[in-house]
């Protein structure tokens, strides 16, 4: 198989420092790709660095201008338009890039056909994800970052591009990752390489950021509905091997971007863990009984779930199985009742390139 072809587009707005040692990264971790850079209405002395560093770059580099800071998502849209390799990677300038990066994403790109993969990060910025499980390097996740994103290129040209009139993080990113799943691409976090985080630079007043975070959750619960957290107890005696069908649900439920929390006691926890689904989703995760009292320890854990998470919706999983201390859970088998209640039946965005 002969390997892919990458462009790196990286959107820039001022930060000439920080930006010339992003580029300077690039080029030495990445020789193999193509840089598209967008320079975002960035000040005169950006400009002029940004014109000196691309023009050496001959058929290496693209460089693509704003008259003014059109947005970060805008600007990022502007790369992907132009790009028309078998792989977009998407890297911010207050991320540097480390020996081995690219080929990392690439090998778990084409090896899994995953559709979009964020790696983990570290320094002052760095965003916050979800931990992997001990030993996974790839795990399915809902949560992923603009710092640094690789997004498949057949993927982009049946989903389109992201969302323009949301933010430019969590809930625009969120709307992409439920819109490629509608297409039957997966979205995973890797756990290796990290790469490092200087200093965000951001723009408008941090009262304007909150106003267009919260007119942007208020769209995205709009277009997908309501996501919950859930408890599921499958009872003591239910087997893993009789579970097959009820793991698939939730499987599918999380990568809608509902969590999951599954209350399981010794054996049942060993069994999951040999079948692997302990690390499906970084929204389910596995919490092991104490095997001595276990409803002690099931009620311990329950109000730790609940107090971190108030509107927390019991489930019963096993065959005939009740849930101690919570009679009104509901069957896991209503679970795409429960779904279909508070869910939009989703309809793939026809956006234009821009």
């Amino acid at each position: 198989m002969s390997s892919p072809t990458v462009d790196i587009i990286v959107p820039v707005w001022n930060s000439p420092f920080e930006t010339r040692a992003c580029l300077a990264a690039i080029l030495e971790h990445s020789p193999e790709a193509r840089l598209i850079i967008v320079d975002n209405g960035s000040n005169r002395e950006t400009e002029l660095m940004l014109e000196e560093f691309s023009e050496p770059l001959g058929e290496r580099g693209l460089f693509i201008t704003t008259e003014r800071n059109i947005g970060l998502i805008p600007a990022i849209n502007r790369g992907l338009a132009r790009s028309d390799s078998d792989i977009a990677v998407i890297v911010r300038p207050h991320v540097i890039v480390t020996s081995g990066w690219l080929p990392a994403l690439l090998n778990a790109a084409m090896t899994t056909g995953t559709g979009i993969i964020s790696p983990h990060f570290s320094g002052v910025s760095a965003p916050v994800l979800p931990t992997l499980v001990c030993g996974c390097s790839l795990m399915e996740s809902c949560t992923v970052s603009s710092a640094a994103l690789l997004l498949r290129g057949e993927m982009r040209m049946v989903a389109g591009f992201f969302d323009e009139g949301l933010d430019g993080g969590e809930w625009c990113l969120r709307d992409y990752v439920r819109r490629v799943a509608g297409f039957g691409y997966r979205t995973c976090l890797l756990s290796r390489p990290v790469l490092v985080c200087g200093t965000e630079q951001s723009f408008g007043s941090t009262e304007r950021q909150r106003k267009m975070n919260l007119k942007s959750q208020s769209v995205y619960r709009e277009r997908w509905g309501q996501t919950y957290h859930f408890a599921v107890y499958f009872g003591k005696e239910a087997r893993a091997d009789s579970l097959s069908d009820s793991v698939d649900a939730i499987l599918e439920a999380a990568r809608l971007g509902n969590r999951f929390a599954l209350l399981l006691h010794r054996r049942q926890y060993a069994d999951f863990c040999r079948r692997g689904w302990h690390a499906l989703h970084t929204g389910i995760e596995i919490c092991r009984l104490s095997p001595i009292f276990s409803l002690r320890s099931l009620s311990q854990r329950m109000a730790t779930l609940q107090s971190g998470s108030p509107g927390l919706v019991m489930l019963r999983g096993g065959q005939g199985a009740s849930f101690p201390g919570h009679e009104s859970a509901q069957p896991l088998t209503e679970l795409s009742t429960i779904l279909s209640d508070g869910l939009v039946i989703p309809r793939p965005a026809t956006e234009e390139k821009p």
